[in-house]
């Protein structure tokens, strides 16, 4: 397996793409955004291994993003590779009009119903709309589900679902020779937390379920997980596990600044928490918040009014909320 690693200036840094290869086959683990530069990079690195597009038999993808899936038609237009996604994604990544138009009404009702002010959302929408240029969608698409398993490359991948980020967000599962490794694309990141809320708002109970993720992998044991953002994870057990005491803590925060300043909309706690948010944030943000309030509001703790969100009784433990 290598490592390609791929630019990334439209949302959060560089991407890590993974070229699979035995000697019938080839294989890409997601592709990069979609842009003549990152394209131009891709080719350039899959060169130094031999490799052109035209030789590319599969392409999975570990969720429907532009910066994981943009190139995915590309690739496909030039040597026919069949592309797997989670039959949750699947719609985005074929650029559906309907699954599309659906999604950005979504989008446009959360962001109204979480606050965020005329001019920002306004913005915000047409920063989205600019990113459909980011996709090169493939004309066809092979739909994958929890416990599926497809050969590639030489290489059984098992499909772990793992939803929160995306409602299709996969780990692809695999063993070597100390034990079960997965290619996680966003389930698990190394450095910052995976957004839950903003970054797909078709996802329901988006706090809750990508706790649920959390606590999948976690249990799993892998020796290693491949993210889609940066380095290796070596202790994927030890990193799930501070995501979820990451989000009691940001769980706490949030019951103090309703408690302080409530009623609070998810925008107004999203400043509490983030301060000012630029780009593609203005949607991270106040979704997170969003995510955080609605587990609370589940469970009792918050409740939502025409004013914001107020608080109905401090929790005892975030232990047993999150």
């Amino acid at each position: 397996m290598q490592v390609v690693r791929l630019g990334n200036a439209e949302f959060e840094g560089e991407n890590s793409v993974y070229l699979l290869q035995d000697d019938d086959a080839v294989a890409l683990i997601d592709t990069g955004v979609a842009t003549p530069k990152t394209e131009r990079t891709l080719r350039e690195q899959l060169t130094t291994h031999d490799i052109d597009f035209e030789q590319i038999d599969t392409v999975v993808l570990t969720h429907w993003h532009s910066d994981h899936a943009g190139l995915a038609g590309t690739i496909q237009r030039e040597s026919g590779a069949t592309v797997y996604v989670h039959e949750d994604d699947a719609p985005l990544v074929r650029r559906a009009e309907s699954a599309l138009e659906a999604l950005r009404t979504r989008q446009r009702e959360q962001f109204e119903a979480w606050g965020i002010p005329a001019s920002d959302r306004n913005a915000l929408l047409d920063r989205l709309e600019m990113s459909d240029t980011l996709v090169d969608e493939p004309e066809h698409v092979e739909t994958v589900t929890d416990g599926d398993s497809i050969d590639v490359a030489g290489r059984r991948l098992n499909v772990r679902h793992a939803p929160g980020h995306t409602a299709g967000q996969c780990c692809f599962e695999f063993h070597t020779d100390d034990g079960l490794a997965a290619f996680g694309g966003d389930a698990l990141l190394p450095v910052y937390t995976p957004n839950v809320g903003g970054a797909d708002v078709r996802v329901d109970r988006p706090l809750e379920r990508y706790r649920d993720t959390l606590q999948t992998i976690a249990t799993r044991e892998f020796v290693r997980v491949w993210p889609g953002h940066r380095d290796v994870i070596t202790d994927p057990t030890d990193r799930a596990r501070s995501i979820v005491e990451h989000h009691r803590e940001r769980a706490e925060r949030v019951c103090d600044v309703v408690a302080d300043h409530g009623p609070a909309t998810a925008w107004e706690t999203s400043a509490h928490l983030f301060g000012d948010l630029e780009g593609i944030h203005v949607m991270h943000g106040p979704g997170e918040a969003y995510a955080h309030l609605d587990h609370l509001q589940r469970h009792g703790i918050v409740t939502a009014t025409e004013d914001g969100y107020v608080l109905r009784e401090y929790p005892t433990s975030f232990e047993e909320l999150i």
